[in-house]
């Protein structure tokens, strides 16, 4: 998780300087809304690739922490290990980052990529749009990884969805749906406005999206492993369905009962009473 939110952070956000530089090409081919549309299909690749990669074999490539809430909400993680990885994701975020002041003015110009809420529209939008985004990412995450059919093409989703966010919610928060993402540019740039924002609206976002799979339409979906990829892959057997205490087992995995003698007394034929 460290390493592969490292490698997000550090990859993803050098993309977004690329591409959203006043002084680049991309702004001046494709326009503000065109930049913005492929910066995020870039964006969501960097996290697909992740997640295939050998990294997303080993952790699973939550590589942000409302990932890790989500599955943690869904019963599929400790919540030891997940504090873990959200440490991990924090101290991989400001690794990654530390590497983005060698962009120089062109990071400069844009703040290294850090998500800060719109001029026009300030933190309270920001966070009901960050609110918005957020859940449409777990929702639809665990959409793909609760269906058997789904689950294998789960990081193709990441490319298109972004496009469409960022080209549409940008302009209001940043679209950042990941408080680690957010957390390794603002340290470098020392861009805190509104830093609350990053925090409050993906939780919030990541609660809401909870609440709607529980619904009835999402009740065939089931979430057997805290991974984006790589589901057969779990060498310690900490991402798996956790069995509560108290539940009982499923009935296609329950042992058979052992009968007792009375049982086997009571399935004996009964022989006619002598006339």
């Amino acid at each position: 998780e460290f390493v592969g939110t490292a490698l997000l952070v550090g990859v993803g956000l050098s993309i977004v300087i690329v591409d959203t530089s006043p002084a680049g090409p991309v702004v001046g081919v494709l326009g503000a809304g065109g930049a913005r549309a492929l910066t995020g299909a870039l964006f969501g690749t960097t996290g697909a690739l992740i997640a295939v990669s050998p990294v997303g074999k080993v952790s699973g490539a939550h590589i942000n922490p409302i990932v890790t809430l989500a599955f943690v909400l869904r019963g599929r993680m400790r919540p030891w290990l997940a504090a873990g990885y959200v440490a991990a994701q924090l101290c991989g975020a400001l690794a990654g980052a530390a590497a983005l002041p060698a962009w120089g003015a062109t990071g400069r110009a844009v703040g290294f990529g850090a998500t800060l809420p719109g001029r026009s529209y300030g933190p309270l939008t920001a966070c009901v749009g960050e609110v918005v985004t957020s859940a449409t990412l777990v929702v639809l995450l665990l959409a793909f990884v609760g269906s058997k059919r789904a689950r294998r093409f789960t990081p193709l989703l990441f490319p298109p969805l972004y496009a469409l966010m960022v080209y549409l919610e940008a302009p209001l928060s940043g679209t950042s749906t990941n408080p680690a993402r957010s957390l390794g540019p603002a340290a470098v740039a020392g861009a805190w406005r509104g830093w609350w924002v990053y925090w409050v609206g993906p939780i919030v976002g990541a609660l809401l999206a909870i609440a709607v799979s529980r619904l009835h339409a999402f009740r065939d979906l089931e979430v057997e492993v805290a991974k984006v990829y790589h589901f057969e892959e779990d060498r310690h057997g900490l991402l798996h369905r956790q069995r509560r205490r108290g539940v009982p087992v499923s009935p296609r995995r329950r042992p058979p009962a052992r009968s007792t003698r009375r049982d086997r007394a009571s399935r004996r034929p009964r022989r006619g009473r002598r006339r």
